[in-house]
């Protein structure tokens, strides 16, 4: 895969969270975030043999904290960090 290539995929993930980010319509929020972890999957499936991408991973670990947050403050999920652990 060539730089260009990979600069295409971070993109489409990216695209995909700044829409997610970006969503005002509370009815399509939840669709927004989806697409936007569905895209993260595939591209981290796509970089699991990479030796390279430690800039693309530690991007997508903040977008899939921030996609959390989201669905906790937006769409109203249980925020399941802030639970008793061990119980």
């Amino acid at each position: 895969m060539t730089t260009s290539d990979s600069a295409v995929r971070f993109s489409e993930w990216l695209l995909k969270y700044r829409e997610a980010l970006l969503e005002t319509d509370r009815g399509k929020i939840s669709e927004r975030v989806e697409e936007a972890e569905g895209a993260i999957f595939e591209r981290l499936q796509a970089l699991s043999d990479a030796q390279d991408g430690h800039a693309e991973r530690q991007a997508i670990q903040d977008a899939i904290r921030a996609l959390r947050v989201i669905k906790r403050d937006r769409l109203n999920f249980p925020d399941w960090e802030s639970g008793s652990r061990g119980a």
